[in-house]
């Protein structure tokens, strides 16, 4: 287990497993189950607005839930696409900056092996 999955809160992993659940097909088949029942369900209330104030009630906390579930989620998942992008630029500092030190010690090889042939270094900005 990672480190931040231990120091995450009761939130965050709940979230975790409720994201981890409506990702599969089961949370769908449940929400079709769920249509499939209140259809009939008319013959209960008897009552046209009653039957739909009961269905866009259950619809419209479940969608409230899920979307403070998925915002809890892509926060999570930002955070770590934002540290993975520090490692690659860290890394890519780091190797910038070995190679900018192997350039100089190329270019001090190349002005001593110049010294000792005897050719002048060329002027810069000067005609080619």
């Amino acid at each position: 287990m990672t480190t931040e999955k231990r120091h995450s809160s009761l939130f965050d992993r709940f979230a975790e497993g409720a994201s981890e659940f409506a990702s599969h097909a089961i949370f769908f088949l449940f929400c079709v189950l769920l249509v499939v029942i209140w259809l009939p369900s008319y013959f209960i209330f008897q009552n046209l607005n009653t039957w739909q104030l009961v269905i866009n009630t259950a619809t419209t906390i479940v969608t409230f839930l899920m979307v403070a579930l998925l915002q809890n989620s892509q926060r999570r998942n930002d955070h770590a696409v934002n540290q993975k992008l520090d490692a690659v630029a860290d890394g890519l500092a780091d190797l910038m900056e070995h190679l900018a030190e192997d350039d100089r010690s190329l270019l001090a090889d190349i002005d001593d092996l110049r010294k000792a042939v005897g050719v002048e270094k060329p002027a810069k900005g000067g005609a080619r």
